[in-house]
């Protein structure tokens, strides 16, 4: 098994030994430093060349960085469907690590921007601007549209969790409340965050760090919002969901000085506290 350091030398000496690759930055968790560090954090590697597709009629050359368990080519896959973005990642889930590389056209090094970052090699001093990135990795607040059409989603999906709970259809209602309905919530965690809070601290991806961000009875709400597969666990975890956005909503109107969906909120609760008392068996066509 390869230590840390011989990894990120194998890295390296690959550019280093290719005209073609003209720079390479390591970003993610491993050049964040308030990210604590573990055995399971990946090597996310940006390499900066002149011609991807020179790379790609050819997928070997990565055979160089470790014995693979399963590599993943996003850019070659259907589904999901390929980002067209002009860059090439390879995903190498190794024996020993997890090596996620970018091909990126040199054309984008004065703008390429994904979060932390830390240059391992610039052989044509492409990346001089990266030395300020590592302070660009928090949550920035939303316009008042933005805001606006957040709340609005969350309230309209709402009714969708609760109609698949009245139906007992429980795997729709899991999938609403799963994706697009919590995807708002965090998006407004983040916002509250950012907008006084606690505007220093950084949630990460997908919120992995939020607890540090987040006041303890808040974190405490956030975890009541996931649930089993149980209707009525699911109807609580809905209400503790709806509970939290509201507060961080209104936390943020207040910061912004923008307008909060008062109305909505208000119809939308009402409504699901009538769905969630109503019977199947005296359900009317219309309620």
């Amino acid at each position: 098994m390869r230590s840390e350091e011989e990894i990120l030398n194998t890295i390296i000496n690959r550019a280093e030994g290719d005209d073609r690759i003209r720079a390479a930055l390591l970003n993610g968790s491993r050049a964040d430093a308030d990210t604590a560090q573990d055995m399971f954090q990946d090597f996310d590697v940006a390499y900066f060349v002149t011609d991807i597709q020179s790379f790609t009629n050819d997928h070997r050359w990565i055979d160089c960085f470790g014995d693979r368990i399963i590599l993943q080519m996003p850019e070659a896959m259907e589904d999901p469907p390929p980002a067209n973005n002009g860059r090439f990642p390879y995903l190498m889930q190794l024996v020993d690590g997890r090596i996620d590389l970018t091909l990126v056209p040199i054309a984008e090094a004065d703008s390429y921007d994904d979060g932390p970052s830390v240059v391992l090699l610039d052989k044509d001093g492409l990346l001089k601007h990266q030395s300020s990135f590592a302070d660009r990795r928090h949550v920035s607040v939303p316009s008042a549209k933005l805001f606006s059409d957040c709340c609005n989603e969350f309230w309209w999906m709402c009714l969708n969790v609760a109609k698949g709970l009245w139906r007992k259809e429980i795997t729709y209602a899991k999938y609403m409340f799963g994706q697009t309905h919590r995807d708002q919530l965090m998006k407004m965690l983040n916002w509250y965050i950012a907008a006084g809070s606690n505007p220093n601290c950084n949630p990460g991806k997908f919120g992995r760090y939020i607890e540090r961000c987040l006041e303890p009875p808040l974190w405490e709400l956030l975890l009541s919002t996931y649930s089993d597969a149980d209707i009525g666990h699911t109807w609580r975890s809905l209400e503790g969901m709806c509970a939290l956005f509201r507060i961080a909503a209104r936390r943020v109107s207040n910061q912004l000085s923008f307008p909060y969906a008062v109305v909505e909120d208000e119809r939308v609760t009402a409504r699901l506290e009538r769905v969630r008392s109503l019977s199947q068996a005296n359900a009317s066509p219309r309620i």
